[in-house]
């Protein structure tokens, strides 16, 4: 046999190997998936609700087609999220980094900051949405105990200016623009207190430091329970079904402060689209384990899910929605 003949069959016996490899393994072999190890970056003290989402979805990627191990968390806090934001946009766009955010910081600061560091649709890819949730009003020991009701709460406020304050997770979020609506709304001054997440806030209402926080309803629910703190309302539709013997805003007559926001997964913008693909059906995948779901009630927190798709058209209706909002709440930040 010459050499050409032996090139010959050597060619079409590597041909007839090809077929013997699972779909899956030749999907991997050429898309670099699943990756070896993936870091969910959020911008949030570890504790909260931003921290509980990025934990429980990142245990559950762990082989995936997507992911071998679960996922490295890091909480990144300070400039209100930016910094975990920055973080991924400037990280490599292969699917190793992911961002969890609540919608906030893509929807609102473009807003608010003159010079964002970032631009939610040019520089981000929507892989998908985690969890949902209502904001709440809580009131500490510093409030009187006959202040049941956000009316009450407000009636003391104008009779305690010195210590009529909120406090929210950060300046230009979702809780800090709910409290700037209600002092519009009323007409009633109060001062907002921005803090670098939910947990240190709550811990001043609790000791009495802070007379109120705005954040998601979630990160009150222990406390609450155990007679720390008092939640006055949540900004749902409908009622929390975790606590569902608060009236929500709209209920006691502030339908301007009904909102409820997501949690969502981000990738930089250059991350392949298979890559995106394969993130969002281990996060999907993940929304549906019971011990999930079960733990994330705990933290006042809804499973969502759905495509790339779903969120990158929910956030252009969120930023078209706060704009206006913005405009009459009048705040800027300075970058």
């Amino acid at each position: 046999m010459n050499n050409t003949s032996q090139l010959s069959r050597r060619h079409a016996l590597q041909a007839l190997s090809l077929p013997l490899l699972s779909p899956m393994a030749a999907w991997s072999q050429n898309s670099g998936l699943p990756i070896e190890q993936v870091k969910i970056i959020n911008g949030f003290p570890a504790g909260g609700t931003a921290d509980a989402t990025s934990r429980r979805i990142g245990d559950k990627l762990a082989g995936t087609a997507y992911a071998r191990n679960g996922a490295v968390v890091e909480n990144k806090t300070g400039a209100a999220g930016r910094i975990a934001i920055d973080t991924v946009k400037n990280g490599p766009a292969d699917g190793s980094s992911l961002l969890l955010t609540p919608y906030s910081m893509m929807a609102i600061y473009p807003h608010i900051y003159k010079a964002l560091s970032y631009d939610p649709i040019k520089d981000f890819a929507p892989v998908c949405m985690a969890s949902s949730m209502s904001h709440g009003l809580a009131v500490g020991p510093m409030v009187p105990a006959t202040v049941k009701t956000v009316k009450d709460f407000v009636a003391w406020a104008k009779a305690n200016p010195d210590k009529a304050n909120y406090g929210s997770p950060a300046a230009g979020s979702t809780p800090h623009f709910l409290g700037a609506l209600l002092s519009l709304d009323t007409g009633v001054a109060m001062q907002h207190v921005a803090y670098r997440g939910s947990v240190p806030g709550v811990t001043d209402v609790i000791g009495g430091q802070l007379a109120a926080m705005l954040t998601p309803h979630g990160d009150f629910l222990a406390n609450h329970r155990a007679g720390k703190i008092r939640i006055l309302a949540t900004s749902g539709k409908k009622r929390s079904p975790f606590v569902p013997e608060v009236a929500t805003f709209a209920e006691q007559g502030f339908p301007d402060l009904t909102v409820e926001e997501w949690f969502g997964f981000f990738a930089p913008i250059k991350t392949p689209a298979n890559v995106v693909s394969a993130a969002n059906a281990a996060i999907n995948a993940a929304l549906k384990d019971k011990a999930l779901v079960e733990s994330w009630a705990t933290q006042g927190l809804v499973p969502l899910g759905g495509t790339a798709e779903d969120m990158a058209a929910d956030l252009k209706k969120q930023l078209a929605f706060w704009g206006p909002i913005v405009k009459r709440i009048g705040f800027t930040a300075e970058s």
